[in-house]
């Protein structure tokens, strides 16, 4: 199935037949997916922008929000020639059920550009950003739509936009109203930024980990072997939370290649030596040097089909397929990437008993650090880093329990299991509010 919004809405009729008989109004049940079946909203228009050189240029651009019944918008902003009406209303979908089953109080959106912003100068990539923002108008708010990062878009991005909407705010004489820096999350730290927002993800997904290991009995940690495809910011904070706890990561690997260390890798040394060659194949570090002859060098395809205990997904989309799932030798997957297993391949993987921690679960800890960040604007507070990931580990390990209860319920995949108990919460935000 290539359309992911199609691929959205039969999840959601699959998850829709396992809810169904748990209410008795069947009329108002099937009117909430209805509902819940396309975008509550889908903005779109051509943002036309003065180029350096004097000329302008269209860019198509895209914002899909989903459904606000547990409370405003939530969701990144990509910027990626790909980007498409079909991706963003699916997206938008996904991060409702992600900010539901970590059950903090958003919905979800998800907004776009069609551009490859490697072709742009800085100059017309933040006239663009800004046009983003004018485009968005009272679509964008603390309250409303709550926008973040996402693929190439970064802090800075997000600064520019935050100005902007201040300047909106400024103009409409509502500046007053509201703090205007919770509008944006994923700002940088000097502009109302959070705390711990970097590693995040990563050790929200450490987290979940660790669950797994109390409920099979991993208590032998450095005889657990973690394979992890992406070294960015996701897959190193979780290899290097999961090495301080004593799990063996024993391969990464980055968009051009990979190590493995069968012994076991240091994370930080891996990283510093990445930095100074600029390839990870070069870099077998263990805790006390690197030396090319400790480990071997990899490919990503290599990488997934690794005789390890748990595989990480930690880069892109559908990298897990109908044709390498059979070669999967780890007996759990913990999505750290988006989306990126395929549903054909997720299919296979589940016939053969291999344990799938979804994306909407394991890599929550990124929402709910934005959650954070908004939290504190609103406020006016600034909390510290211990303070941001002390409160991140109760809401992973309820979000865990929470679908691990109703997966040893109803005998369903991880990823079943979760998309009810998100689903549930918002069926049941959409009843009290009486919206049907």
């Amino acid at each position: 199935m290539n359309n992911p919004y199609e691929h959205a809405v039969t999840q959601l009729k699959l998850v829709a037949e396992k809810l169904r008989p748990q209410y008795e109004d069947k009329n108002r049940f099937d009117a909430a997916i209805t509902l819940l079946s396309k975008p509550t909203q889908l903005l779109t228009e051509n943002l036309t922008i003065i180029m350096d050189d004097g000329t302008t240029q269209s860019f198509e651009a895209y914002r899909s929000q989903h459904s606000n019944a547990r409370g405003p918008y939530k969701g990144g902003i990509r910027f990626h020639q790909d980007v498409s009406e079909e991706e963003v209303k699916a997206l938008s979908m996904w991060m409702s059920w992600k900010t539901a089953v970590a059950d903090i109080p958003y919905g979800g959106s998800k907004g776009g550009i069609i551009v490859d912003p490697k072709k742009l100068s800085t100059s017309e990539l933040q006239r663009l950003s800004r046009a983003y923002v004018r485009f968005l108008g009272t679509n964008v708010g603390p309250w409303i739509d709550v926008p973040a990062p996402d693929v190439n878009t970064t802090p800075e991005i997000m600064a520019w936009m935050s100005d902007e909407y201040e300047k909106m705010q400024e103009e409409n004489e509502t500046e007053h109203l509201q703090n205007p820096l919770a509008a944006f999350t994923g700002k940088p730290l000097d502009l109302g930024g959070s705390e711990g927002r970097a590693e995040a993800t990563g050790l929200g997904g450490v987290y979940v980990l660790e669950e797994l290991a109390k409920r099979n009995g991993w208590n032998r940690k450095k005889d657990i072997t973690i394979a992890i495809q992406g070294f960015g910011n996701v897959g190193y904070w979780f290899a290097h939370h999961a090495d301080k706890l004593g799990y063996r990561v024993v391969a990464v690997s980055d968009s051009k290649s990979g190590i493995y260390v069968e012994t076991g890798l240091d994370p930080a040394k891996t990283l510093e030596c990445k930095k100074a060659t600029g390839k990870i194949s070069e870099c077998a570090c263990d805790n006390k040097h690197c030396d090319i002859s400790l480990g071997k060098e990899i490919s990503n395809e290599e990488l997934l089909t690794l005789d390890v205990d748990v595989l990480v997904p930690a880069a892109l989309e559908n990298v897990i397929t109908a044709e390498n799932a059979k070669l999967i030798k780890a007996k759990t997957i913990i999505e750290m990437a988006n989306g990126p297993t395929t549903p054909e391949a997720d299919a296979i993987l589940e016939k053969r008993g291999i344990m799938v921690v979804p994306d909407i679960l394991a890599n929550s800890g990124g929402v709910s650090t934005s959650y954070f960040e908004w939290v504190q604007n609103l406020s006016g507070t600034h909390w510290s880093k211990t303070e941001v990931l002390d409160k991140l580990q109760p809401l992973m390990v309820s979000a865990f329990e929470k679908t691990w209860n109703m997966h040893e319920k109803t005998g369903d995949a991880l990823r079943l299991s979760a998309y009810q108990v998100a689903v549930k919460r918002v069926i049941d935000s959409l009843l009290l509010r009486g919206k049907i």
